[in-house]
């Protein structure tokens, strides 16, 4: 299989063309007792297709981050461009799955998704967009459960929602914000399979934040360590070296895994441990 390969502070995709490039992006807030640099000096490359991870302590910008590839604010210093188009705010080519679902209560499964379609895809029909709404909970598992409001839906249901809601305006980059945070063990791994199912069938680029380094490492293809913050930045980036489609029980019997593993818990632990009083 190779060994563990490292790109420290490179953040250069695998050969070919960035589909979505950052360079020397940087956020800075300004507070009653001046500015406050947030990140700085972030340079990513990710290529189309790939699933990419972000992992970090709590308060290293990781979702600051998310929010600017998103277009919800904007860098202050540097530039996002995604196909070589710069990003200034948020579009259909890049969606976002939360942690919290951000799900309407008072609408259907089914009415979630088609409001989405719906926004993005003004010119089509009323039973255009519901059957696009109704594949894309099919794709989640969710069919059964369609015209069943949010509060009748357990927390995994949820987040399938979201995520067929996010698919289903055909996004080039799907952003997920700790999506499986909130959940139980067995729901989260029944959830990342899912994803992966997902991900290989449409082979939408994903960027996503986790605190769980066992996710990274099962779910992408290269996971970016962020230093502590403030003014945090990208640390080192380590490529995960296992073949896809990828099988739980295997990747844990595997050596490499073990590597990975350290490397990335010295890197969190140890070379950038939070200090006693971080908050």
């Amino acid at each position: 299989m190779g060994t563990l390969e490292t790109q420290a502070l490179t953040g250069q995709a695998p050969p070919g063309e960035a589909f979505l490039s950052l360079r020397n992006v940087g956020k800075v807030y300004e507070t009653p007792r001046g500015p406050f640099t947030v990140l700085e000096n972030i340079s990513l490359d990710v290529a189309e297709g790939e699933f990419v991870c972000i992992i970090g302590h709590s308060g290293c910008g990781k979702s600051t981050l998310l929010n600017m590839v998103a277009g919800f604010t904007k860098p202050t210093s540097g530039e996002i461009h995604l196909q070589s188009k710069l990003v200034t705010r948020p579009g259909p080519d890049r969606m976002v799955v939360f942690q919290n679902y951000s799900l309407l209560p008072w609408l259907t499964a089914l009415e979630n998704v088609a409001l989405a379609v719906k926004a993005v895809f003004p010119e089509k029909s009323p039973s255009e967009r519901r059957k696009i709404a109704m594949e894309h909970l099919e794709l989640v598992g969710l069919a059964d459960a369609a015209h069943k409001k949010p509060r009748r839906l357990s927390g995994g249901m949820r987040q399938r929602v979201s995520i067929a809601r996010a698919l289903s305006i055909r996004p080039q980059v799907l952003i997920l914000d700790e999506p499986f945070g909130a959940l139980d063990v067995l729901t989260r791994e029944e959830l990342q399979e899912e994803l992966l199912h997902i991900w290989r069938e449409h082979r939408v680029t994903v960027l996503m934040i986790t605190h769980e380094i066992d996710e990274a490492i099962f779910l992408s293809d290269r996971i970016v360590m962020m230093t502590n913050g403030p003014a945090a930045t990208v640390g080192e980036i380590v490529d995960v070296p296992f073949a896809r489609p990828r099988d739980r029980e295997a990747i844990g019997e595997d050596p490499h895994y073990f590597t990975l593993r350290n490397q990335t818990l010295d890197f969190l632990y140890h070379r950038f441990a939070l200090s006693s009083d971080a908050e």
